[in-house]
């Protein structure tokens, strides 16, 4: 088998593909946070203390260079608010998976707990009872 051949038979295991499958949707779903954190939740908090914009906030830690009204250099910056926006992004996103998690298990529990169907006899059980009637008819 050839390289290419061992590479498609990887690509099309079952596991790969809902790997995949799973990182778009995570991915989607980062997006989703991201907005619901930047457009829906952090105005309000922001205008609760104070009309703050946190993905302004930032510390200048080198103005920019201006010269003759046209940006020479720009201002070196550390912006802790995109950084609090992002902490609170993965807070939200780790709730979820946390919640996800939880509801999982418990599935997993209720199956753990069903009562296991009964077992029947092995092949070798039923090939001893028919051996053990043939002998009961031929004698």
């Amino acid at each position: 088998m050839g390289f290419f051949a061992d590479f498609k038979k990887f690509l099309l295991k079952g596991d790969i593909v809902s790997l995949a499958t799973a990182v778009i949707v995570g991915g989607a779903f980062g997006k989703i946070v991201t907005s619901f954190t930047n457009d829906v939740l952090m105005p309000p908090i922001g205008l609760l203390i104070g009309g703050v914009d946190f993905a302004a906030l930032k510390f200048v830690l080198k103005d920019a260079v201006v010269d003759n009204g046209e940006v020479v250099a720009e201002a070196v910056t550390i912006n802790y608010g995109s950084f609090l926006q992002t902490i609170i992004d993965f807070i939200i996103i780790g709730f979820c998976i946390f919640a996800v998690l939880k509801a999982y298990e418990k599935t997993q529990k209720k199956k753990e707990e069903a009562p296991a169907a009964p077992k029947g006899p092995t092949q070798e059980e039923l090939l001893m009872e028919i051996r053990d009637e043939l002998k009961k008819q031929n004698s």
